[in-house]
């Protein structure tokens, strides 16, 4: 028996990486668009490491306006390393069953707006994409992009790809496949790679599901600016809040802009560390310190250890095939 799970976000208004922007960025400047044209009215820079998913939206509009229903164009553009540990985890899979449900059950790291259902009709896969719940004016958009982008990684995962058949119209799509492929091995296999991914993954997903809200708003907008320090007047008004309204709400939240900051530091300091491929002192400049000594502080008072001492453990840890793409 063929047991899918199921996934791990009912609806698309979750927090995601930058990394979907990005291609959307890289389609529109391709296709004679400016960058300034592309990200207009979202508040990103192009090169932000998570997002809230109406700014994705505000982009996606953006493209469609000036290029009209190009969703297919750009989901045939997705790869696995799209999406960080996330994609090297689903590479590092046994089977593609396996992969399959690593991917629901970390969907809050994908950049789908369309929630897929999988399940068995006979001998066949069938994934379900149903777009009724989004915005009308981007639903085409986004359901051909998402269908696209399933299809582009699936056809990664095994020699000679997965074959599939993609059926449907308006705001539904059905993708399908022979189930005799489930149990095909994927030719990047790594039960270690797979389990260093798998717990990246679960670590960022674990910080980015504890709050909701008006927090989860503010850690996002944090991370976009923090190379500048994160003033609160510069994340206040890009939320259209006051100083003083954001200060009140975030406290009748039980919590505080410092500790949000702080959160936010801490989360990614881990991931950027983790990496192995920055120094401390780059590490100190993109959480927005003026000086490395003032990172090195807090890294002690929030863990116990210095940041190279991190740094180095998980260059240690890394997988022999390659170290795991960093998730943001």
């Amino acid at each position: 028996m063929v047991d899918f799970a199921p996934a791990a976000v009912g609806d698309w208004d979750y927090q995601r990486t930058g990394a979907g922007v990005t291609l959307l960025l890289a389609h529109g400047i391709e296709r004679g668009m400016t960058p300034r044209a592309v990200l207009a009215g979202s508040g990103l820079t192009g090169s932000d490491p998570v997002v809230t998913a109406r700014q994705e939206l505000r982009v996606v509009r953006n493209l469609q306006a000036s290029l009209g229903e190009v969703g297919a164009e750009v989901g045939r553009c997705y790869r696995a390393a799209t999406f960080g540990a996330f994609g090297y985890a689903l590479l590092a899979s046994a089977t593609v069953l396996d992969a399959m449900n690593v991917a629901l059950r970390f969907l809050d790291l994908s950049h789908t707006f369309v929630i897929p259902v999988a399940g068995l009709d006979g001998d066949r896969v069938r994934i379900v994409l149903d777009g009724t719940p989004l915005p009308a004016d981007v639903r085409r958009f986004l359901v051909e992009r998402d269908a696209a982008a399933i299809r582009s990684v699936l056809a990664e995962l095994v020699e000679g790809g997965v074959p599939t058949r993609l059926v449907g119209s308006g705001a539904m799509r059905e993708i399908g496949f022979d189930a005799t492929l489930l149990d095909r091995p994927l030719r990047r296999s790594s039960p270690d790679g797979r389990a260093l991914a798998e717990e990246l993954c679960a670590g960022v997903v674990a910080r980015r599901r504890d709050r909701s809200g008006l927090p989860a708003e503010v850690r996002v907008v944090v991370t976009q600016h923090l190379g500048r320090g994160a003033p609160m007047p510069e994340v206040a008004a890009a939320l259209g809040l006051s100083e003083r309204t954001l200060r009140r709400r975030l406290g009748d939240a039980g919590t505080s802009y410092r500790q949000l900051v702080d959160e936010v530091r801490e989360a990614l300091a881990g991931e950027l560390l983790g990496s192995g491929r920055l120094l401390v002192a780059d590490v100190a400049v993109r959480l927005g310190y003026a000086e490395a000594t003032s990172f090195i502080a807090a890294h002690r008072r929030w863990t116990g250890a210095t940041p190279r001492s991190r740094r180095r453990d998980a260059t240690r840890q890394t997988p022999a095939e390659g170290r795991p793409f960093t998730p943001h």
